[in-house]
Order: C-alpha cells, then sequence, then structure tokens
C-alpha cells in the first residue's frame, strides 16, 4: 500500500534515485542511451535539495513500507500552457509501483494542494512516445499543444495535457484503471 507525504530537503537522494531508474526505465529507446547512461544521482540529489528549498513548487512522495517509490511536484507553470496556470512539474514512479492507482493518488494530490493555492487550471507536459500519455488521457486531461525539445542532442515531441478544471481531478477518486 502506498502512502503520500509531503517532502522535505532530506528526501533529495531517495528522490533523485527514484528520479533515474524511472528516467532509465521508461526512456530506453527514447532518450539517446549515452544520455540516460550519464544520469547521476548525486547531480540530482543536489538539484531536488534545491527545488525542495525553493517556494515555487511544492513536492510529495509516494512510499511503500517507509521506501521511496514515486514522486510528484508541482506549483505554477512556467510559462503558462494555453492559460493553464498550474502545473505538474514532474512526476515519476518505479515501474514495479505502476498499474496500482498510486500514480493516480500522486495526481489527486498535487492537483488538491494546487486548488488550495488558487490554481484553477492545471497542465502537464510528457515526451510523446511516453506510456504516460495514456494515463493522462485516462485522468481525463486533454492534450492541449505539442513542441519540440532537445534532449542529449536529439529533438523528442513533447506534448501537453490539460485538465480545464482542476476541482474536477482533485475530487477524483482512483485513476480509472491506471496509474
Amino acid at each position: 500500500m502506498v502512502t503520500l507525504r509531503k517532502a522535505d530537503p532530506s528526501d533529495a537522494e531517495a528522490i533523485a534515485r527514484v528520479h533515474v531508474t524511472s528516467w532509465r526505465e521508461t526512456y530506453a529507446g527514447i532518450v539517446p542511451r549515452d544520455h540516460l547512461d550519464s544520469l547521476d544521482v548525486g547531480a540530482c540529489t543536489e538539484r531536488w535539495r534545491e527545488i525542495l528549498q525553493s517556494p515555487h513548487s511544492t513536492t510529495f512522495v509516494a512510499e511503500d513500507e517507509g521506501k521511496v517509490v514515486g514522486f510528484v511536484s508541482g506549483g505554477a507553470m512556467r510559462p503558462p500552457v494555453a492559460n493553464y496556470e498550474g502545473g505538474i512539474l514532474a512526476l515519476y514512479l518505479l515501474q514495479s509501483h505502476q498499474r496500482q492507482r498510486a500514480g493516480s493518488q500522486m495526481v489527486q494530490q498535487i492537483a488538491q494542494h494546487l486548488c488550495a493555492q488558487g490554481f484553477r487550471r492545471l497542465a502537464v507536459w510528457v515526451l510523446a512516445e511516453n506510456p504516460a500519455c495514456r494515463f493522462y488521457r485516462r485522468m481525463g486531461g486533454i492534450q492541449l499543444l505539442e513542441q519540440t525539445i532537445e534532449i542529449g542532442g536529439q529533438a523528442l515531441p513533447e506534448v501537453a495535457f490539460g485538465w480545464p478544471d482542476i476541482g474536477m481531478l482533485a475530487a477524483a477518486r482512483g485513476a480509472e484503471n491506471g496509474g
């Protein structure tokens, strides 16, 4: 059973491990292999320590038996996406814990938090080839925009999904077969 709690700077290394592992699990065959191989938990830990001390976003961790298995970070979408001012800035969950509703719990948790902060619409950017696109569609996300980003020297398509009413997402129960 996965439980969620607000992250603090002491969670930086555990979040970094999930972040790096999730990238390697999810983006193999999508992102250049040398970029995935170059991901460093130490450098990622330092970046997460800074993020967790910043007032510009909030992060929640998903734990299973005291071990961090996922996380979600949200705040103001910079820049806003088609007037969707709130954003899921990062959401990663180890493959071993996917399709057990943890992902949908994390989305609902960040939506509730952002709704309480006054955000009314929510968006997330996702690599177009990421299997999570199906998850966001099942969660009611509407495809808003497409763009190309560069990762590891390769141009990759990315799509934005949005929820025009964050309150409905915050009140949703369980990801309807996902997460």
